[in-house]
């Protein structure tokens, strides 16, 4: 097992009672779970610690991402899963309650989660006048929407995006341009950024996960494969951040990273025995 790469006491690991997971390149790759996944999130079950599944993804609804998970034999609840259309949901809900029109750039199952959590979406009309713009990562983009968005953006409303990527990982001979494209484009043509944007980097991304289980940032463990989004909110968020090598960073790039990662482990397996041994009575570890 690869060493961490900074002195981690077991005290540390011993606090952690919730762990955040990335999917794509950290429970499964593709359309594959990892031998590792399903033992791993056992462990945790019988270690008392809780489990939420991250993405930036927001095309896709927690019930999509929920099927996905069932075709790769992985079955969990609802509250189990967080996307970033969900942490632009929950700040709009804390943090601007009076904001209950939106003009909304996204898929249908991304609009559809804003209507089920009471929102109006404005059609693509002057008079629809919105009290803010969300803009996610939408396969489903027409022309004439996203010349309403800009005009939105460029009279002033609040605006959001649920991530920052501009493209969205594929192995098909295409590029998946995602949010941070869009975005991109609306900045072009407004002078605006986004006031906020959403998922990992963001340490808001964890905001939902905190309140709903009460717990501390510090006793949070982000677990993911990419060092500028995962171990980036880790920090940013005071988390745990831990480093699989199952996916796209390697054991150079953390060597290479500031700030480095808390941990680097070659996959989950390694990283539910240091959690286990935490745990463990001083007197009966080796």
């Amino acid at each position: 097992m690869n060493a961490p790469v900074s002195d981690l006491p077991l005290a540390r690991l011993a606090g952690i009672a919730h762990v955040a997971l990335d999917m794509d390149g950290t429970i499964y790759k593709g359309g594959t779970l990892f031998a590792c996944t399903l033992p791993f999130l056992a462990r945790l079950r019988e270690l008392g610690i809780g489990y939420t599944f991250l993405t930036n993804n927001p095309s896709k609804s927690p019930a999509d991402y929920l099927a996905h998970l069932r075709k790769m034999g992985l079955t969990a609840r609802p509250e189990e899963l967080h996307t970033s259309a969900l942490a632009v949901i929950d700040h709009l809900r804390t943090q601007h309650p009076g904001f209950r029109r939106l003009f909304v750039l996204g898929t249908p199952s991304m609009l559809a989660q804003f209507r089920d959590a009471g929102f109006l979406l404005m059609e693509d009309r002057d008079e629809d006048v919105p009290d803010a713009v969300v803009v996610g990562f939408d396969l489903t983009l027409a022309y004439p929407r996203l010349c309403r968005a800009a005009w939105w953006v460029r009279q002033g409303k609040p605006y959001f995006a649920t991530n920052p990527d501009f493209v969205c990982p594929t192995d098909q001979p295409t590029v998946l341009v995602d949010c941070g494209a869009i975005c991109a484009s609306l900045q072009a043509a407004t002078g605006r950024a986004p006031d906020q944007v959403f998922g990992k980097p963001d340490p808001s991304m964890l905001d939902g996960i905190l309140r709903r289980h009460r717990i501390a940032p510090e006793a949070v463990a982000m677990v993911g494969d990419r060092i500028y989004t995962d171990i980036a909110m880790a920090r940013r968020a005071r988390a745990l951040g831990v480093l699989v090598l199952t996916g796209e960073a390697t054991a150079d790039d953390a060597a290479r990273a500031t700030p480095s990662p808390d941990l680097v482990v070659p996959s989950l397996a390694e990283f539910g025995d240091l959690l286990a041994e935490a745990r463990r009575p001083a007197s009966l570890r080796p």
